[in-house]
């Protein structure tokens, strides 16, 4: 085990002089001013500090967890104290989970995609930012999500999950409605015997369930998991990113047990290991599969359980509730016209919800590019600097040395006032037409930007169509069955928690 002198070691990451300078976005520099297509940027050096080891991380991260305003309020703070959305600070879990929380810090829609530019940042072991979870969480294996697009394993195992989703798509859309379809059956029983309903919880099962059917053709419920999958699986993403969560516990409480060291692999490994058997079993074709490909069973194996469970699993579990959330506070107006396109688009396409379908309900996918683009349900991304550089906001060109860490604050990108006209409100047509469609390359929830598609040389993820067609299918099917409903949110370590408290049948 590292010692608490070495997890401390916050080492220069800038290396000798010399270097190539390179602006961020492809253009040449000098020492006094970046050229841009559009502008001439003035260079401007990054302000902020990360204080004297050890109290400064340790400030910022109290901060960042218990300090007015919350996450946001953290950053906000920071960009109105320095006049810039570019900044240096300190990131979070710091010591002693993380050897060194510098980060300087992207806080707008300019410079937030140079972390999608693999030419320009390295992207290993930062999926959960400064710290890496221990692979023992993950059977031994670095998983696809924390390999850069250089490592020679890179292509082979982001080829195997792009088989994953696609080799099964024609079951996708049926499975959904059948899963969902009872999904809505028991919160309608909920509402019938008590008034409201806990969506949260009925989605954890139905999204897990889903995923098994439609990907591997299996049903975890006549597994020996039985229905503990989705207990299972979020007891060990707690493991993994634990550093991260504020669970609401009193502040000594947990930040001592959370936030300062990390939680041992070993209380769970039993509970991973009914994970593995399970997936060992219904993915045995995608792993044979990934054995044609060169890679080695197990790896194929623990790699589909993250997929599966981390990636997708928790996916949905954070994505659902907020679509839900963000549809049920938009109100009757925006239910109507919802429910129309949706019952009209079913209509003309011989009463069955297709893709076909799916294809003629417009206002439908801007709904949920509003939600990914208002609530990202990955807010955080890291690269570090792969040589000198300048990363450009909207206003100033910023000097990056080589070998520091970049990090972006998706919601700030996602919801700039110099790119999003009331970036603060859930606007469920912002994306329709010309106009709509020209901002969607703003929309970045996937590690890139939506107008791109995924590929072996990159990071964006893998399921990127794949999140945004069956979150269309969440609100095809809810207008499909209601008028309106009403919801009560709340607030939970992974995102919202909703309770629906009314459901209106279709009446037309």
């Amino acid at each position: 085990m590292a010692t608490a002198a070495s997890q401390l070691s916050f080492s220069s990451p800038i290396a000798g002089r010399g270097r190539r300078q390179t602006r961020a976005s492809a253009s040449a520099t000098d020492r006094h001013e970046v050229v841009s297509p559009n502008r001439r940027l003035p260079l401007r050096k990054v302000p902020g500090d990360h204080g004297p080891p050890l109290l400064g991380a340790l400030k910022d991260r109290l901060e960042y967890f218990y300090g007015p305003g919350g996450r946001d309020g953290f950053f906000a703070s920071r960009v109105r104290a320095h006049r810039s959305t570019v900044v240096r600070l300190n990131m979070p879990p710091g010591p002693f989970v993380a050897k060194d929380p510098r980060v300087v810090a992207l806080l707008d829609a300019a410079s937030f995609p140079v972390l999608f530019d693999t030419s320009l940042v390295d992207k290993t072991d930062l999926f959960t930012g400064t710290f890496m979870p221990s692979t023992d969480l993950t059977g031994g294996y670095r998983v696809l999500s924390y390999v850069d697009p250089a490592e020679p394993n890179h292509a082979p195992l982001k080829s195997l999950l792009f088989h994953l989703l696609t080799h099964r798509r024609q079951h996708v859309i049926p499975a959904f409605r059948d899963v969902y379809g009872d999904l809505f059956g028991l919160m309608e029983n909920d509402l019938a015997r008590a008034g409201k309903s806990d969506f949260g919880a009925h989605n954890d099962a139905a999204a897990f369930g889903f995923l098994c059917q439609a990907l591997l053709g299996r049903d975890p419920a006549d597994s020996p998991l039985r229905d503990q999958g989705p207990k299972i699986i979020t007891k060990w993403v707690l493991f993994q990113i634990s550093p991260l969560l504020n669970l609401g516990l009193p502040t000594l409480v947990e930040d001592g047990l959370l936030h300062t060291f990390r939680l041992p692999p070993a209380l769970v490994s039993k509970d991973y290991g009914r994970l593995a058997d399970f997936f060992r079993d219904a993915g045995k074709d995608v792993i044979d599969e990934g054995e044609r490909r060169g890679i080695a069973r197990e790896e194929s194996l623990h790699n589909i359980v993250f997929a599966m469970c981390f990636n997708s699993f928790g996916g949905m579990k954070i994505l659902f509730p907020s679509m839900v959330k963000w549809l049920g506070r938009a109100g009757g107006r925006t239910h109507g016209r919802l429910a129309t396109e949706v019952r009209a688009a079913v209509r003309a396409n011989g009463g069955e919800l297709t893709m076909q379908a799916l294809a003629e309900m417009p206002l439908v996918k801007s709904a949920v590019y509003e939600a990914l683009r208002i609530e990202p349900p990955v807010a955080m991304q890291y690269g570090r600097a792969k040589r000198d550089m300048v990363v450009e906001s909207h206003d100033y060109g910023y000097e990056v040395r080589e070998g520091e860490l970049l990090f972006g604050y998706q919601p700030m990108a996602t919801k700039d006032p110099r790119v999003f006209a009331r970036p603060d409100d859930y606007v469920p047509d912002r994306f329709l037409g010309d106009d709509g469609a020209r901002l969607l390359r703003h929309v970045v929830w996937s590690n890139g930007p939506e107008t791109a598609s995924p590929s072996l040389q990159d990071k964006q993820c893998a399921g990127k169509d794949f999140v945004v067609l069956i979150a269309r299918l969440l609100v095809a099917e809810i207008f499909l069955r209601y008028d309106s409903f009403d919801v009560q949110v709340g607030s939970g370590p992974l995102g919202s928690s909703v309770t629906v408290t009314s459901l209106k049948k279709a009446t037309f």
